[in-house]
């Protein structure tokens, strides 16, 4: 018969290896969670953008018909992308529209509002942090730093471009390159859409029975709400999972450079084709404490190069006499994106001004939440809408 020994050390590795065991399962279980946080985050984005297209009941749309100069093309391309929510969709149906005939150069005004307008939805995003001050300050800073951006970028290009032309003109020579190219699909590539598009449609049959306005209303605040959730739930698990080994490979992928950031969100977008989907998901993780504003700042402008390729795509799509033009616009999204990188992000003088406007603005929203609620009614809806009322 052996003698049976009692050995503490073997009893200590036993325990180690069941606690490391427990702890490799809590963090799957963790990661698990936030994969469908996120998936809840693009639903609710599109949500949001089904409820506001259901609501408006293509209103949206015909307020294009009113641009009778470049500063009223803006304001309805800034006012039609906060409606809508999508850059994407609305730089596509300008596309559409020059196609129709639309004017190249009231057209160019209009795009550029599309770059102002999709910013709202990181705005709503940030809400979500809105119960702690700090990460409200933060994630606010982060989302509005797109928005600055924006608007420096028009307030340089739009009055550039009325004196001189220059990206109508440029646009066109390299439309002229490519014009007579074979049609492609935009269908095929969008993978956000087929993994949201049943469950909103099973929603909007839900709310059938009410009248599209309401319908559109109320499939609105439940996406507004499943943001809120989703941010919440997903702020606390970040910071839990976010250390060691987890955290250092997201700052390689994001956090590596300028170029890394900007060629990752310009990648990504061009995956999701959504920027609005792709600098969202950032805003957490701003929130969070895991990156800071300025680290995420290359990855949205990425973003916005990124989101051009849908209106690319939908322009080569087009025939007939006035497919050269819809190609044209196109390019005008792009080369207007690119340039607005080039100059203010790769001057050193002006790259710190979005940063800091973002800063100075989340400091006041972080003290009093009214200031934000103020900013995102006046400067995507309240503002742009008296404008357009007032000159007709």
């Amino acid at each position: 018969m052996s003698d049976m020994t009692y050995s503490p050390e073997a009893t200590q590795v036993a325990s180690s290896v069941t606690d490391s065991e427990q702890f490799s399962l809590k963090a799957a279980g963790r990661w698990i969670a936030i994969a469908a946080l996120v998936y809840c985050m693009l639903l609710a984005v599109g949500m949001i953008g089904a409820g506001f297209k259901t609501a408006t009941a293509g209103e949206a749309k015909s307020l294009f018909s009113f641009a009778s100069n470049p500063f009223l093309g803006l304001l309805i391309g800034t006012v039609c992308t906060a409606l809508i929510q999508s850059s994407s969709t609305v730089t596509s149906i300008i596309v559409g529209l020059v196609a129709g005939g639309l004017p190249v150069s009231l057209a160019i005004p209009m795009v550029m509002g599309a770059n102002i307008g999709t910013t709202i939805t990181n705005t709503i995003v940030s809400a979500g942090h809105m119960r702690c001050s700090i990460e409200f300050k933060r994630a606010f800073s982060a989302a509005t730093v797109h928005d600055f951006f924006n608007l420096i970028a028009v307030l340089i290009f739009l009055p550039l471009e009325i004196c001189t032309g220059f990206l109508e003109k440029t646009s066109l020579a390299i439309a002229s390159m490519f014009a007579g190219g074979s049609s492609m699909s935009i269908k095929g590539i969008n993978f956000i859409k087929p993994i949201t598009k049943p469950v909103i449609g099973a929603l909007k049959d839900m709310l059938s029975t009410f009248s599209p306005e309401v319908q559109g209303v109320i499939l609105a605040l439940l996406g507004v709400g499943l943001i809120f959730c989703a941010i919440t739930v997903m702020g606390k698990l970040l910071k839990k999972l976010m250390v060691g080994r987890a955290k250092n490979m997201l700052h390689t992928a994001i956090g590596r450079g300028p170029i890394a950031g900007i060629t990752s969100g310009m990648l990504v977008t061009v995956l999701v084709q959504s920027s609005s989907t792709t600098t969202s998901l950032m805003i957490p993780l701003v929130g969070s404490g895991i990156f800071t504003m300025r680290q995420i700042y290359p990855f949205t402008l990425g973003s916005n190069i990124g989101t051009c390729i849908t209106a690319l795509l939908a322009a080569t799509a087009i025939v007939g006499g006035n497919s050269l033009f819809a190609l044209q616009i196109a390019f005008v999204h792009l080369l207007f994106n690119i340039a607005g990188v080039l100059v203010i992000f790769g001057l050193p003088f002006m790259r710190e001004i979005p940063p800091r406007c973002a800063e100075w603005l989340a400091d006041y929203a972080g003290r009093k939440k009214r200031y934000a609620a103020c900013y995102v009614l006046g400067v995507f809806f309240l503002l742009p809408a008296t404008f357009i009322m007032l000159a007709q």
